[in-house]
């Protein structure tokens, strides 16, 4: 396929020069379009097998609740509801008795009338790979259904294929894999569908069917490249929301996003669980007889846990919660929501481990609203914030982001030379040279543009410096054998 003035090298036309018009015109209306067009090649070629991982370990994620009700049933759900549920100070006794090593750290009551109450003990062997032993209890029999080494509350199950997702099982190094993926996808999708869009404006005539359904009767290289387009066109917000999601918590841009949270005080309000000089509160009722320190390995005098669990319900928690023990004799109990689901119910609450007075309270609607989308981000991206709902759009963009890889490659492949003496193994990229097209004022605009953005998202940047390098390379290469410039076939 030979190349002429008014297409860039996949097939995306450009606008041709106005008559009488000089060679600034000439570029500033074209130039742009080949430059995007090698970007998106590049980055499409090298990156894919990245985001194809995530896509695919992503995907398996998604069926994390069924899968886990699946392999631990006998641990999560009870085989029959009774009508009466124990007292959770006799559901913890039970599981001390069948595990006494460590401390407890939390007890989550039963969340359904057939789950089980989940007593979460720090075990010192554990705890140095920041791991916990749950020990699951029937809270209608008080009969312990047995314990599992937990992630912050994740089964094993849970925490080997989120460890698969996010580092490939490969410590602080596999992180890089994810961050690398997430930093390109925005990128990606966002420079894709300029170039759709921009190809549906550029032909005469062009409509919607063109840009959101795959076109009619188109074959070949032309099919391959509608079904890529249009399937990023349908997951692109999706993409986007992950991308962005998923950069939160990589190590070098979500140091950045860090930075940011700090700077304008973004961060959620943290409860404040101390207790005045160790005392007891100064109102409410008093239960105890003296303010003594916890036992070693159990629970703190005063309260018992259902009396801690009684005054938080008073104070308006209703739904999941979790009950995390006093850090010490001058710490108060702490009860969070932990209800994910739409819309959440995160509010958290300070119990007196002595009088019962709510020492200190923090409600969802105390959050700042960056730090409120950053954990409705965050749970949409693992599948938790609309519950079965939330997993099937997650797994339909794992399969599209999938689906448009593949048609990517395939693209490449069938755009390779084959006839006469340009046989190759593989497509050509499209012709370099592209920024020369573009006028200086542009240039001055995208060079600090560029280097903002590397410095946010810092794999980017590496990555895009390491494409330019080699791209000058392969280009000296291919001049000092006198070959003709690369263009697509």
């Amino acid at each position: 396929m030979s190349t002429t003035s008014d297409a860039s090298p996949d097939g995306t036309p450009t606008a041709p020069a106005r008559s009488g018009g000089g060679t600034a015109d000439r570029r500033t209306r074209s130039g742009w379009w080949p430059l995007l067009t090698r970007l998106h090649f590049y980055a499409g070629v090298l990156v894919a097998p990245f985001l194809l991982v995530a896509a695919l370990t992503g995907l398996a994620y998604t069926a994390v609740p069924q899968l886990d009700q699946l392999v631990y049933s006998e641990q999560l759900r009870v085989e029959k509801v009774g009508d009466t549920v124990k007292p959770l100070t006799e559901q913890i006794a039970a599981a001390r008795k069948a595990h006494p090593e460590g401390s407890i750290a939390t007890v989550v009551p039963a969340e359904a009338p057939d789950h089980t109450t989940k007593v979460v003990l720090s075990v010192p062997e554990l705890a140095e790979q920041d791991k916990q032993r749950t020990v699951y209890v029937d809270p209608y029999t008080g009969e312990v259904r047995g314990a599992l080494t937990t992630w912050f509350g994740s089964t094993p199950l849970a925490t080997w294929l989120d460890d698969l997702h996010r580092h490939l099982h490969l410590g602080e190094t596999g992180r890089l894999y994810s961050e690398l993926a997430a930093s390109w996808l925005w990128v990606l999708v966002l420079g894709g569908l300029l170039l759709w869009f921009g190809r549906r404006r550029a032909y005469a005539g062009g409509s919607k069917h063109n840009t959101v359904l795959p076109e009619r009767g188109a074959r070949g290289v032309r099919r391959s490249r509608s079904l890529h387009a249009v399937t990023g066109v349908w997951v692109s917000a999706g993409l986007l929301v992950l991308s962005a999601t998923g950069l939160t918590w990589s190590t070098y841009a979500g140091e950045r996003f860090t930075d940011l949270r700090t700077s304008l005080s973004a961060y959620a309000p943290e409860l404040d669980t101390s207790l005045s000089g160790g005392s007891k509160g100064t109102s409410g009722h008093d239960h105890s007889g003296g303010h003594e320190a916890a036992p070693p390995g159990g629970l703190p005098t005063g309260l018992t846990v259902d009396q801690v669990l009684e005054e938080a319900r008073a104070a308006g928690l209703d739904g999941p919660v979790e009950i995390s023990t006093p850090a010490d004799d001058k710490s108060a109990w702490t009860v969070a929501q932990t209800d994910g689901l739409w819309p959440v119910r995160l509010d958290q609450t300070a119990v007196d481990p002595h009088s019962g007075e709510i020492t200190a309270r923090v409600d969802w609607g105390d959050h700042p609203v960056l730090a409120k989308l950053s954990t409705l981000g965050v749970r949409a991206h693992m599948g938790t914030l609309f519950g079965l709902a939330n997993q099937i759009v997650l797994a339909v963009i794992a399969l599209g982001l999938t689906v448009g890889i593949v048609l990517g490659y395939r693209m490449w492949w069938l755009r390779r030379p084959t006839r006469g003496d340009r046989r190759a193994p593989m497509g050509r990229a499209p012709a370099r040279g592209a920024w020369r097209q573009l006028p200086w004022p542009a240039l001055a605009a995208a060079v600090p543009l560029i280097i903002t953005v590397g410095w946010a998202f810092p794999l980017l940047g590496w990555s895009l410096l390491a494409f330019l390098v080699l791209d000058a390379l392969l280009g000296l290469l291919h001049r000092r054998r006198g070959g003709r410039p690369a263009v697509d076939s």
